[in-house]
């Protein structure tokens, strides 16, 4: 099982907003953005407007469990970002997971 590897440091979330590519739906943003390494590494993002910690705490669980299912998928050498927005924590997600192929499909991230 390979170890999870998360973007940790504002700079590397600041080069990713501001040189990668974005797709948005109701529910989540994803950002992609290509890297020089062999890994992929995800981020997630939950601001205090979509509410208390438990509801941010809820959204980044949900979108955790949907990339985990995705993540054999993805192609390697990427950096992503996904932002959840407010109707995230009421959303089931197998309802994220679908919208989660769909915007990695578009972002060129699927293999």
């Amino acid at each position: 099982m390979k170890k999870k590897i998360k973007i940790n440091k504002n700079r590397e979330y600041k080069r990713i907003y501001n040189r990668g590519k974005s797709v948005s739906s109701p529910v989540i943003v994803t950002y992609f953005l290509k890297n020089r390494l062999s890994i992929v590494r995800m981020g997630i993002t939950t601001s205090k407007k979509i509410g208390n910690a438990v509801k941010r705490n809820r959204a980044r669980r949900i979108i955790r469990a949907a990339f985990s299912a995705v993540k054999n998928e993805v192609k390697s050498g990427c950096d992503l970002i996904f932002v959840a927005r407010s109707k995230t924590c009421f959303v089931k997600t197998g309802d994220i997971l679908k919208d989660m192929r769909f915007q990695l499909k578009k972002l060129g991230a699927l293999k």
